[in-house]
């Protein structure tokens, strides 16, 4: 596990990522970001799919980036670093660059789930060297808190409004860390803005990997999620003490969970605080709904013990 005091070190060596946004409070993306920059000791050139995280640290003439930038559509991120990492290994090749550079790209669940999911698995199947960073707070957060396919059933989200007809989102969440894993790439983990010591240290491992990598990281919203501004760390430690957001990486197709709960807690638990599930406490049917709820954590978590035993006996 990475040591604390180095990555205190790093970041007063050179912050490359500051405060002064506009992020709004409670925001669990700058811890996520700055726990990530940090863990890589190299030189580092991020790419920004447009999203909260774009709009709030690059408003004109200011920035809370103090490393190379670059700004992507909602659905180009991937396709962006992919590029510029193929023209650094060019200049490498040419010899007008000798010094080792990290390629890092940022996204939002929307801009990686869905509308840029496309230029993602092109970017893993083509096997450029870089490292991609689901900022996962499930719904397109930046233009309204409208659904998006990482949005968990059951949510009420502006464009799944719970009713009398439609008791929130009516499907699952899209599973993009086994989506990314079936690309057979050298790295993928899910981390989670709660433990970010485990974030720091899934960072550092990715990193000893030539090859595309990924890790998809719960990133609280109190504004979408409807919970408290002080909300963040307990309300993402809530989705990983109850499997909801098991944390656990694949290396070389090798499953490894990297946390597991002494006592695996109800999904209620989760659910309870969060604005956006308050519908389910208020009749016998939204009873029904936290019961299948619950049934889909277990069977999934117990799908993933299955998954780490299999690949470490194999």
């Amino acid at each position: 596990m990475p040591n604390v005091k180095v990555l205190a070190k790093r970041e007063e060596a050179q912050v490359r990522f500051t405060g002064g946004h506009s992020l709004c409070a409670g925001c669990a993306e700058p811890m996520v970001v700055r726990t990530v920059l940090n863990a890589i000791e190299e030189p580092v050139v991020v790419a920004n799919a447009t999203g909260c995280l774009e709009v709030a640290t690059s408003r004109y003439p200011t920035t809370a980036w103090n490393v190379p930038w670059i700004h992507s559509a909602f659905e180009n991120a991937a396709a962006t670093i992919a590029g510029v990492e193929a023209a650094y290994k060019a200049l490498r090749r040419a010899g007008k660059i000798q010094k080792r550079i990290r390629f890092v790209a940022f996204g939002g669940d929307g801009g990686t789930y869905d509308i840029g999911l496309q230029a993602l698995s092109g970017a893993l199947e083509r096997g450029h060297d870089f490292l991609y960073i689901c900022l996962n707070n499930e719904a397109y957060m930046n233009t309204g808190v409208q659904r998006s396919s990482a949005t968990p059933k059951c949510a009420s989200a502006t464009t799944s409004p719970a009713g009398k007809a439609v008791p929130g989102k009516p499907q699952d969440r899209k599973d993009l860390t086994e989506i990314v894993a079936a690309h057979n790439v050298p790295y993928v983990a899910q981390a989670s803005v709660s433990h970010l010591i485990d974030l720091a240290g899934k960072v550092e491992r990715a990193m000893k990997y030539e090859g595309p990598k990924l890790i998809n990281v719960l990133s609280t919203c109190p504004l979408g999620w409807r919970t408290r501004r002080d909300s963040a760390i307990p309300m993402a430690k809530l989705a990983v003490d109850t499997c909801y957001w098991p944390l656990y990486e694949v290396a070389e197709g090798v499953y490894k969970i990297n946390y597991k709960p002494k006592e695996k807690l109800p999904i209620e638990e989760w659910l309870k605080p969060q604005g956006r599930f308050r519908h389910l406490f208020k009749s016998e049917e939204g009873k029904k709904l936290i019961a299948e709820l619950q049934e889909a954590v277990d069977r999934n978590w117990q799908r993933l013990l299955r998954k780490e035993q299999c690949s470490q006996e194999g």
